[in-house]
């Protein structure tokens, strides 16, 4: 499919030739473009098309660009709408009034065709994934947890120590508070699982308390049980229009309210359970997307990978193979900084990016040069105002079996490995380029090696080299290339690296595993 099939993209600028060029071109794409001429046009457009990413002048008369995009977020609808500025500055000045009104990024006038289509295609993908997963890490923190936190809310300090003490027997961790203020400002440093409130309060009633939890975007979500009497049962109704979870009589007795307490938790960990597998089935159905399911296959070479997430959570590694003509292919392996969902999301977004530039380098060039096309990548991570805060390793190899040699290029990156199959002997070819995204220059180079029958290639991230055995000892380069300097003869190399590895470490990773072997067969 199309990176642009169904993907709609508004204009606004009141400058009718900067909208005519602007649609022309993506219009070559394949995008859907709707054009507005000011601010109003384009709350119109947004409220009458299904709206993809926004392209916005900042100068405009009447609301300026700054002032459309911070009220276009207001609306829940569209917080996540990738939206661009489009600009004749671009100073700092500019990129931060961009980043407080709630824009994902700059393009300026005269705007280059490629730059804007990469950026483009790259918003839209991580718009996608954002939307989906942007909610993971805390999803993750909070299934993590063992015991439930309650925090029970009431000014009846002797009915609150006991409920306190039949609920922590129960096995939950119930903490107290004798007024809104005080369950308030709980609730806020230590984010419980449950909140139980009694209504009839002095100062502050549990009404309030209610709606000042769903006015708190932390809080808004907890769920939230009222504590009543049966005096104000009639109340209750109200309650739940206030989006109550549930209520609970306090004349029952601890033991029915621990039992109607753990009855509500259990719900709730049910439905809880439900996100986690729904989560766990679509990273399992995507993850093909950053790590090939397949090895490929490249006449004249065997390229093979293996590939283990961390405890079995998508991470921040992702491979990619190109196949670039008959008699070049390209290798990619990048690491996203970070571990488990937070990286994980992160390298969709970087995986995007690297696939994208790639493809518009070869749009415009038949020289297959490693160093340009990382330079393209950083050039476009680096004017990110968003994805330039996270960074990147990334190795980028393009082998030609024609030649029977390899071109190689690195962003901050770890040594590949080459092994000699004559003479055992072990070398690394380091490129110096700097991270993606660091600077805007990442000063990247080739390195060329010519390759001979059964002379190994390997590439690998710090997932390998960091990882520890139970005395915790990393397992480091040196214990790599000693691996390698003695491999077995006739035994399939990746298997007996993957072996050692996990005979050291005991299985027991420390963050994603990445391992690539090359092979000229």
């Amino acid at each position: 499919m199309n990176d642009a099939d169904s993907k709609s993209i508004l204009i606004v600028d009141d400058d009718i030739t900067i909208r005519k060029i602007l649609s022309h071109h993506l219009t070559k794409k394949n995008y859907l473009v709707v054009e507005a001429e000011n601010a109003q046009n384009g709350f119109d457009r947004l409220a009458a098309n299904k709206i993809d990413l926004v392209l916005c002048d900042v100068t405009m008369d009447d609301m300026d660009g700054f002032a459309f995009c911070k009220k276009v977020r207001e609306n829940e609808n569209y917080r996540v709408l990738p939206f661009v500025f489009v600009t004749a500055k671009n100073s700092m000045e500019d990129k931060s009034k961009a980043l407080e009104a709630g824009g994902d990024d700059i393009i300026t006038k005269p705007f280059n065709v490629e730059e804007l289509t990469l950026k483009v295609q790259a918003l839209i993908r991580r718009s996608e994934i954002y939307k989906v997963y942007g909610v993971k890490k805390n999803l993750e923190q909070s299934f993590a947890k063992n015991t439930t936190k309650i925090l029970l809310v009431d000014d009846d300090l002797t009915l609150a120590k006991l409920f306190q003490y039949n609920l922590n027997k129960a096995g939950f961790e119930c903490e107290t508070a004798s007024g809104v203020e005080e369950g308030f400002g709980k609730a806020k440093s230590n984010t419980p699982d449950l909140i139980i409130s009694d209504i009839m309060m002095p100062n502050i009633d549990g009404f309030q308390f209610r709606k000042m939890l769903l006015a708190d975007e932390q809080l808004k979500s907890v769920p939230f049980v009222f504590l009543s009497s049966k005096s104000e049962e009639d109340d209750i109704l109200g309650g739940y229009d206030l989006g109550i979870t549930d209520y609970v009589l306090k004349t029952a007795g601890p033991r029915v309210v621990v039992a109607k307490v753990t009855a509500i938790v259990q719900s709730l960990g049910k439905e809880r359970q439900k996100i986690v597998s729904e989560l766990h089935s679509a990273a399992d159905s995507l993850r093909v997307k950053v790590v090939p399911d397949n090895f490929p296959s490249f006449s004249g070479f065997s390229i093979r990978h293996w590939h283990q997430p961390f405890q079995g959570i998508p991470g921040g590694d992702f491979i990619d193979y190109f196949a670039l003509d008959e008699n070049n292919f390209a290798v990619i392996l990048g690491d996203v900084m970070g571990k488990r969902w937070g990286a994980w999301y992160f390298a969709f977004a970087y995986a995007g990016y690297v696939r994208s530039a790639i493809r518009v380098t070869l749009e415009t060039t038949k020289e297959y040069i490693p160093s340009r096309i990382l330079q393209q990548v950083n050039k476009s991570v680096y004017q990110d105002a968003k994805i330039s805060e996270v960074f990147a390793t990334l190795s980028i190899v393009i082998l030609n079996n024609k030649t029977n040699s390899l071109k190689y290029s690195g962003a901050g990156d770890l040594p590949i490995i080459f092994r000699n199959s004559k003479t055992g002997e072990v070398n690394k070819l380091q490129s110096k380029g700097l991270l993606l995204g660091f600077t805007e220059q990442g000063n990247y180079e080739d390195v060329s090696v010519n390759i001979e029958n059964n002379d190994l290639i390997f590439l690998v991230t710090d997932g390998i080299i960091e990882s520890r055995n139970p005395e915790g000892k990393q397992f480091g380069s040196e214990k790599l290339t000693e691996a390698l300097q003695n491999l077995s003869p006739g035994k399939d190399e990746l298997l007996e690296i993957r072996e050692q590895f996990e005979l050291f470490t005991q299985k027991k990773f420390e963050d994603d595993i990445s391992l690539i072997a090359i092979k000229l067969s």
